[in-house]
């Protein structure tokens, strides 16, 4: 679905529950290259495996960018194939984990991690894009034009 815009308003073509998951790292120390460089590497490995292995439960990730901040909002099918991944012992997350955090201890706090959990329910959730290219949960599960899912917010939420 690429970076051209959809000309009108789109919803994401998601059903059912769905897990979003937020993480990311702050350059607590921009100069501390040593502390944060091994953590930002990691992640991209961990997204090509999942890619490359479907049915893990990955839906999509969208990738965003502040001042200091480097923060992934993921879409997974459920907290279960969620939690199997990050427990895997033969997948890139258990090894980088146990190196970010021998780095953490030595690092003396140049490099910030924080993530969080949100498991939806079907009819939790409801989305709108206006001549966007295909963005955030519509990009991990395709969009649809509006009118097919409801006009309104409270509609799509089913709460109309």
């Amino acid at each position: 679905m690429g970076d051209k815009p959809i000309a009108g308003r789109m919803t994401a073509d998601a059903h059912g529950d769905v897990v979003v998951f937020l993480i990311g790292m702050r350059f607590n120390s921009l100069s501390a290259v040593r502390s944060w460089w091994p953590v930002a590497r990691a992640m991209p490995r961990m997204l090509r495996e999942l890619s490359r292995e479907r049915g893990q439960g990955l839906l999509g990730v969208q990738t965003l960018l502040g001042p200091r901040v480097l923060y992934l909002v993921q879409y997974w099918e459920s907290t279960d194939k969620l939690f199997a991944y990050a427990s895997a012992a033969d997948k890139e997350h258990r090894p980088a984990w146990a190196a970010f955090n021998r780095r953490l201890r030595e690092g003396k706090g140049k490099v910030g991690f924080w993530h969080e959990t949100y498991a939806v329910p079907a009819g939790g959730y409801e989305s709108v894009y206006v001549n966007m290219p295909a963005f955030g949960l519509g990009r991990a599960t395709g969009v649809v034009p509006v009118a097919r899912r409801g006009e309104r917010a409270a509609e799509r939420l089913g709460s109309a």
